[in-house]
C-alpha cells in the first residue's frame, strides 16, 4: 500500500456529503452537493476508516491483535507491527 495515499483508500461507514471546491464548481448544477464513496484528506472519519481497513487486512492474514501490536506467528517465526 502507498502510505502516502493511504487515507484515499478507507470506505466510509456512514454516509458523508461534502458541496463542491472552490474553482470545481458545476455551472450547471451548483447547488449539489456529492455522496463521497471513499474517504479524502482533511475528512474526521478518513483515519478511522483507513485503520479499519489496515486491521482488516492483517487479521485476514492471520496476525492477531495486542493493546498496541499486530503480531503473526509461523512456526518459529514471529512478526510484529506497531
Amino acid at each position: 500500500m502507498d502510505v502516502k495515499t493511504a487515507f484515499l483508500n478507507g470506505n466510509l461507514r456512514e454516509e458523508v456529503y461534502v458541496s463542491q471546491p472552490d474553482g470545481f464548481v458545476d455551472s450547471d448544477n451548483p447547488n449539489h452537493v456529492y455522496k463521497l464513496k471513499k474517504a479524502l484528506y482533511g475528512l474526521k472519519q478518513a483515519p478511522r476508516a483507513w485503520y479499519n481497513m489496515l486491521s482488516s487486512f492483517l487479521l485476514s492474514q492471520d496476525f492477531l491483535t495486542t493493546e498496541s501490536t499486530y503480531m503473526q506467528s509461523k512456526g518459529s517465526f514471529d512478526t510484529f507491527v506497531e
